[in-house]
């Protein structure tokens, strides 16, 4: 049996659309940046993720077209002001760029785990590819620039060693064992993630058209600083160092070179994408104050996201994946 001629399944089609909405979006905030970057070396970095997803989005549309499914909207030129004023500095661009090189390693990693036709396979192993590649160019040019973040460093054991009290999950009252480096992986992936969506909140509530976008933005920054000083002040009573935060990377423009429609949507993409991160760190927590952390910021973000639902659905900004066929409506036709 030939694979490439399988139907593609509702989650291969889902995958797709999610690839190709998400990828505008960010492949319009690249181009703008592209614009304005001065440094040699990370322009040219830009241009490749330009070429890179220019490449993806003929495939996905030849995938989505052969199917039958029409091709999203997603975000286009009109979405893009040309010619505004710089609103991030080069190495703010470069620390986006490589943010979102990791949403896409995880999310063409999910996409792959449900594709079953061999030509989606490949397809979403050459993505995988392209951003692995995209990752380490993008740390050794931070790397090369003193700019990137490391996580902190442990001093090790003389041996392996057993839990051998009920006291190493309590982290409450701080009555508390110190982190375990398997909890940090989280803690300071959701931090890095957090100071983002903080950095880019403030930079969009600048340049925001609409009153009711700039108060969804300004609310936005404000629970973005809480769960960074949440997480911050438990890493702080391990005497464990934090994140740098960007805010002073974005520049005092209030000229948008965005569509509110694209600043709104990019914001309800990183709480969205959150939530896993989130629930993976929850996961992986031992200490009592960790779960309460994670329970907290999870049912937090689920408020953000309410509000930017209802907002996006208002402006008719919320464009409608592929649905499964309603059976009662269509036998009303017969």
């Amino acid at each position: 049996m030939d694979e490439n001629k399988l139907r593609l399944t509702s989650s291969e089609i889902g995958t797709l659309w999610g690839e190709y909405v998400n990828g505008t979006m960010t492949d319009v905030v690249n181009r703008y940046m592209v614009s304005i970057i001065e440094d040699a070396s990370i322009k040219a970095i830009f241009e490749d993720a330009l070429k890179t997803f220019e490449k993806q989005k003929q495939q996905i549309t030849t995938f989505m077209s052969n199917e039958g499914f029409p091709v999203p909207i997603g975000f286009t030129e009109s979405d893009l002001f040309k010619g505004k004023p710089r609103l991030f500095t080069d190495i703010f661009c470069l620390n986006y760029l490589h943010i979102m090189t990791l949403h896409g390693l995880l999310g063409h990693s999910t996409a792959l785990g449900v594709s079953v036709r061999k030509d989606l396979r490949d397809f979403y192993d050459s993505c995988d590819n392209d951003a692995k590649r995209m990752y380490h160019l993008t740390i050794e040019l931070l790397l090369e620039k003193g700019n990137f973040q490391r996580d902190p460093l442990f001093y090790p054991a003389k041996s392996p060693e057993y839990v051998s009290s009920q006291d190493f999950a309590d982290g409450l009252f701080g009555k508390g064992r110190k982190l375990a480096a398997t909890e940090i992986i989280s803690i300071s992936f959701n931090l890095k993630k957090s100071i983002m969506a903080k950095t880019l909140s403030i930079a969009f509530s600048q340049v925001a058209q609409t009153n009711e976008v700039r108060k969804f933005l300004t609310d936005s920054e404000k629970t973005a600083d809480g769960q960074i000083k949440t997480f911050a002040k438990i890493m702080q009573a391990d005497n464990l160092p934090v994140p740098k935060s960007w805010e002073t990377e974005v520049t005092t423009s209030t000229d948008s070179p965005f569509s509110d429609k694209l600043m709104l949507y990019h914001m309800g993409f990183l709480f969205q994408a959150a939530q896993n991160y989130h629930g993976a760190g929850l996961a992986s927590s031992m200490r009592t104050d960790l779960v309460a952390a994670y329970e907290s910021t999870i049912l937090k973000n689920l408020m953000v996201t309410k509000k930017w639902f209802d907002l996006m659905v208002k402006n008719r900004w919320l464009e409608q994946p592929p649905l499964a066929p309603n059976r009662e409506e269509i036998a009303k036709k017969v």
